[in-house]
């Protein structure tokens, strides 16, 4: 019987988390494969007929590392990276073992994740990724003015962003802009986006439309990406706090990648029963 047979015939566990109000379904896959369809992914993350979520997230065998994580969309789609999840899992993951320091990896790379003490959880998403062909855009442009209105900036952090600095973040109705600059053709990939306001010396108000799921309360990879198209337009420092809908993360841009710090949340444990796995 596969992994995914033998849920069907007697459930699957998985865990709900949130960074922020930024919400997952974590599904433990390390001691038995499980293989999650785009079809699957879309019913689990109905919030009226599902569990409901921003993005899925599978933690598997780790290899030399100390697990590897597997992140899709509430539409199914995959993603190389999503910074909340991989800090709320990374919590899960020291709390489970009793380390204070992990290695996690993703298809972006490996992440290093520390304990910060007072319930607060750091990781390093990596360097950002600033030329054209990587992010991927489907031109040769200036990333950090890209020739679309609004002069946004172009960065990746395993997945492609698209950042405008706004007078009011706030009064952007993203649920209309959002899904326009997701699609826009220079975005060969489609795109996160955010409205970001500086309020104060090294001080972000930023909300973010996400590439597959759409608004959201926060943003992990959208917050390190907010935070160096700040920093290259000379609107910040590289250490940033960023305020959005669901809280506040700080964000450190360093030599070695950038770090994201903030709380994370595990609401409840619960089972997908046969009966729903089999419909």
């Amino acid at each position: 019987m596969g992994a995914m047979d033998h849920a069907r015939a007697t459930g699957l566990p998985f865990m709900k988390m949130h960074g922020l109000g930024n919400d997952f379904v974590v599904i433990d896959a390390r001691a038995r494969s499980v293989q999650v369809t785009p079809e699957l992914a879309m019913r689990l993350a109905d919030r009226h007929m599902g569990v409901g979520f921003d993005q899925l997230a599978l933690i598997e065998p780790g290899g030399n590392a100390d697990a590897h994580l597997v992140f899709l969309n509430s539409d199914g789609s995959t993603s190389a990276a999503c910074g909340n999840a991989t800090r709320c899992i990374a919590r899960h993951l020291m709390t489970e073992t009793g380390k204070d320091r992990l290695v996690l990896t993703t298809d972006h790379g490996a992440l290093q994740a520390v304990d910060t003490g007072n319930g607060m959880t750091s990781v390093n998403m990596g360097p950002p990724v600033l030329d054209w062909q990587n992010i991927p855009l489907a031109s040769e442009v200036d990333t950090l003015h890209l020739p679309i209105d609004g002069d946004p900036v172009a960065t990746s952090m395993g997945n492609p962003h698209c950042t405008f600095f706004v007078a009011d973040a706030e009064a952007v109705d993203l649920t209309d802009f959002g899904p326009r600059i997701e699609h826009h053709p220079l975005y060969p990939q489609r795109t996160n986006v955010q409205v970001a306001t500086l309020i104060g010396p090294d001080h972000l108000r930023m909300r973010v439309w996400e590439r597959g799921a759409g608004l959201t309360l926060a943003s992990g990879s959208s917050s390190c990406a907010t935070a160096v198209a700040a920093a290259r337009r000379g609107l910040t420092g590289r250490a940033v706090h960023i305020d959005l809908d669901g809280g506040t993360l700080h964000v450190d841009w360093r030599e070695d990648g950038v770090w994201m710090t903030g709380p994370t949340s595990h609401v409840f444990t619960g089972t997908l029963t046969a009966e729903w796995l089999c419909q």
